[in-house]
């Protein structure tokens, strides 16, 4: 799947995005019952949708979603490297079966009954 691309220019990005305002919810009193300041921005070729209602501002809640829509895009963009199978070393081996038995040891000095 080939990466997603997206402007760089902030505009360019608004201009690819159904924009909507809404009423926030939460605290806020009278403040928040009359003003449209929370954001909702659909971005159409991805169809990604973010929302914002952090800020008092329209405007600081726009470009809240736009870096919202760029990081789920760089979410989306990241190939995971695949993973090469390994081996413990035949040292590293021996070496955690030394500890194994040094700590078996150690736990049967701590019993009370002879167990041989």
């Amino acid at each position: 799947m080939p990466p997603i691309l997206l402007p760089e220019d902030d505009d360019a990005l608004l201009a690819e995005c159904d924009f909507e305002a809404h009423r926030a919810s939460g605290k806020g009193g009278q403040h928040i019952n009359k003003t449209d300041s929370a954001v909702r921005l659909h971005h159409r070729p991805t169809g990604i949708t973010v929302t914002s209602q952090e800020s008092r501002s329209q405007w600081q809640n726009r470009m809240s979603c736009l870096e919202k829509i760029r990081e789920k895009v760089t979410a989306l963009n990241f190939v995971a490297k695949p993973r090469k199978p390994t081996k413990k070393s035949r040292s590293a081996k021996r070496n955690i079966l030394e500890e194994k038995a040094k700590h078996s040891a150690k736990k049967k000095t701590r019993s009370s009954r002879d167990w041989e």
